[in-house]
């Protein structure tokens, strides 16, 4: 079954995300604010049939109390104390059902320990990924608990997905994320394409999310700590060769947290 999926503004620069399936029957993932979302199923006459959470952050949850009242749908999320709210917990390897979609379960810890990711197969004419502050376009979630090497482990799951799902990641960071990767990979064409084809859109107004795999495995720093290019900027950041990928990784998100 096809839905449509919409981009929902919320904050600074969050992007909550509504899927439509039949029956006017929606779903939201990551309601950091109900407000917006509210607005938007009145204005199509939708009505809520479940939540999905990410991870723990406000942002990604501020409104879910609110929706659940409103609506008394479900809320899918991960095992997690600061999620108390979640109704269906959800573990890696799980399949949910909803809107006649099946979403996979990925745990992808890194930016939390608690994080999860939904992906389907069958929710549009491309695979789909919903994850939430772990992999961005062009880049990926600060470690704010987790390990380099969880989140390289995280980012390798998703590498393995199909190139052309598509990513609906959490935040509007695109062109910050470029910029930096450039800085890493200056001989990268694919990236100085995808700069200023991102550059143009900005200043147009418009949205960069969601990317591809496919963009993420060519031009993303962070999906290419394996590439000669990436371990040669680590290197010149370290002082030595990083022993592996993961301090490579290490050192390229060190680099990103003060570019």
């Amino acid at each position: 079954m096809t839905v449509e999926i919409f981009r929902i503004p919320a904050f600074s620069d969050n992007y909550l995300w509504v899927a439509v399936g039949a029956n006017q029957q929606a779903l939201v993932v990551d309601p950091g604010d109900a407000t917006p979302i509210e607005a938007f199923l009145a204005a199509r006459g939708l009505t809520l049939a479940a939540i999905l959470v990410t991870h723990h952050h406000p942002d990604h949850t501020g409104g879910v109390d609110q929706l659940a009242a409103a609506y008394g749908c479900p809320i899918y999320g991960p095992q997690s104390a600061r999620i108390p709210q979640v109704t269906h917990i959800l573990a890696e390897g799980d399949a949910l059902e909803v809107l006649g979609c099946t979403f996979s379960i990925l745990e992808v810890p890194g930016h939390t320990l608690d994080h999860i990711a939904y992906f389907s197969v069958d929710a549009d004419e491309h695979p789909v990924l919903f994850c939430g502050d772990t992999l961005f376009a062009g880049g990926c979630g600060r470690l704010f608990e987790g390990t380099p090497a969880q989140m390289l482990s995280s980012l390798g799951k998703l590498a393995t997905l199909p190139p052309d799902t598509r990513i609906y990641c959490a935040h509007e960071y695109t062109l910050a994320n470029l910029r930096f990767a450039d800085a890493v990979e200056q001989d990268n064409s694919e990236l100085q394409q995808r700069l200023a084809e991102v550059s143009r859109m900005r200043d147009r107004g418009e949205p960069t999310v969601p990317s591809t795999l496919a963009q993420e495995l060519a031009t993303n720093p962070f999906m290419r700590a394996t590439a000669p290019s990436v371990r040669a900027a680590a290197t010149s950041r370290l002082g030595h060769p990083p022993a592996d990928a993961a301090e490579t990784f290490a050192a390229i998100r060190s680099w990103k947290d003060n570019f």
